[in-house]
């Protein structure tokens, strides 16, 4: 049963406890009826083991393919390793620093003294854990005052706090949007936003990427028949490092009277001049942007995530949406205080996002220098180096690791079969002795690669 079967199921249930305590207390009691759904009440028939054994599904049949592979090539294991101190420009595994590509701890604020220190502070004044949700007895004075600073810094009536940034996002589309609904979304957009239109039950269709000429089409289409339409982008997209023309999209929703959701995971704390975000880098109010959702896995250097926006949508997610804060834990003191710092020190110290802005561009030009693609990247701190195919982003991934670098392969089903790449986080701590050195292995490595074999 899925998120909007459950509410519904609620719904019905409370209604019907409301006509019960209407009627006459002489009724005698009846036998509640068992309901099913989505099965026939029949056995089914041929079943095979790789229904019910998970050693068969192939899924785990994916897994056992990898496993072999690392193993036929007598490649070092650099998935899952445990690193010791903080994850940032280079990485301590295993007694050996390496240069780090792979943390996206955009402003190293993640290891920061000040970020620490507040974390500390936090869990000796509340303890590890709240003890529940927030609306009963888990609210601490942090959460609250993360939001309205968050609300501050990006022009936004309110906010919420929640526990994870995945299910954040997911869930408040997932409650949202209605299966009278219709949900328009690039189509690289993250798993956590398809996570979340699946469970709505609404009407989607994906439009090619950053193409708003097709994304007006199907609002001239397909408008007039749904009542609310989503419109769901990125402020920068975490494979490809581009930034889409958020002042345009705005248009389209205002014309079509849609609603823009825009996912500010790798954008807030990266670009614009104060390091701020979409907001920032189009020089806009947040109030532009319907909902705003931030994760705070990336630049704000802890777990957690957030949505702002006008003040009647915050309050309905904070009392109605499961998954925001509804049937969920609050946030823990030592994240809530972590992401309350680092908000801070984003606001008081923006060169960092701008150092980090000089070492994603000094990386594409010396990379595309050198012969490289770094495709669609620009202004981000994201930069994807495109490769042939599987084989050849997971040989370099693991051939770079032994070399002292780490980046990891984004390969089929992440991206497309033909958009193989190496994804390079760039962090504010980078130096460019760094990028020449990794950019010269890269080249090098190449020159040396082996052909594929089509195993992937």
């Amino acid at each position: 049963m899925n998120l909007k079967s459950s509410i519904d199921r609620l719904r019905s249930s409370l209604l019907v406890k409301n006509q019960q305590s209407t009627a006459s207390s002489e009724k005698p009691p009846t036998t509640p009826e068992i309901v099913q759904e989505g099965a026939s009440g029949n056995a089914p028939t041929n079943v095979t083991p790789a229904c019910y054994q998970f050693e068969l599904f192939p899924e785990y049949k994916e897994y056992t393919t990898m496993k072999w592979y690392y193993e036929k090539q007598k490649f070092p294991q650099n998935l899952f390793q445990p690193h010791v101190g903080g994850s940032d420009a280079t990485v301590m595994i295993q007694g050996r620093e390496y240069i780090n590509y792979s943390t996206y701890n955009y402003l190293a604020l993640g290891f920061e003294t000040r970020v620490k220190q507040a974390s500390i502070q936090a869990i000796e004044d509340f303890g590890v854990g709240t003890g529940s949700g927030r609306s009963i007895t888990g609210e601490i004075d942090i959460h609250r005052t993360f939001e309205l600073e968050v609300c501050d810094a990006l022009g936004t009536e309110d906010a919420v706090l929640s526990v994870g940034g995945y299910s954040t996002n997911a869930f408040t589309i997932g409650y949202l949007s209605r299966s009278q609904d219709l949900i328009l979304y690039d189509e690289l957009i993250h798993n956590s936003a398809l996570i979340g239109c699946k469970i709505t039950g609404s009407r989607r269709i994906a439009f090619p990427h950053n193409d708003l000429e097709a994304l007006e089409q199907l609002l001239k289409t397909h408008r007039s028949n749904f009542e609310r339409v989503f419109i769901l982008v990125e402020g920068v997209y975490s494979m490809d490092g581009d930034i889409p023309n958020i002042p345009r999209f705005i248009e389209l929703k205002k014309k079509y009277q849609a609603l823009l959701m825009v996912d500010e995971a790798h954008s807030l704390g990266v670009i614009g001049k104060r390091g701020m975000g979409v907001t920032d880098y189009f020089d806009i109010s947040g109030s532009e942007i319907d909902i705003l959702f931030g994760s705070l896995s990336k630049s704000f250097g802890t777990c957690g995530g957030f949505v702002a926006g006008p003040k009647p949508l915050i309050a309905m997610l904070k009392y109605y949406a499961p998954g925001v804060l509804l049937y969920g834990a609050s946030p823990t003191p030592a994240n809530a205080a972590a992401a309350l710092e680092a908000l801070r020190v984003m606001r008081a110290e923006p060169e960092r996002a701008l150092r980090l802005q000089q070492n994603a561009a000094y990386f594409i030009e010396r990379a595309q220098a050198a012969g490289l693609d770094t495709y669609n990247s620009r202004d981000s701190g994201v930069v994807p180096i495109m490769m042939r195919d599987s084989e050849l982003a997971l040989w370099m991934s693991v051939r770079l690791f032994e070399a002292g670098i780490c980046t990891y392969p984004m390969m089929y089903p992440i991206v497309p079969r033909n958009k193989c790449r190496l994804r390079f986080f760039i962090n504010t701590n980078h130096t460019q002795q760094q990028i020449d050195h990794t950019l010269n292995v890269i080249t090098g490595l190449l020159k040396v690669a082996p052909k594929s074999k089509g195993i992937f």
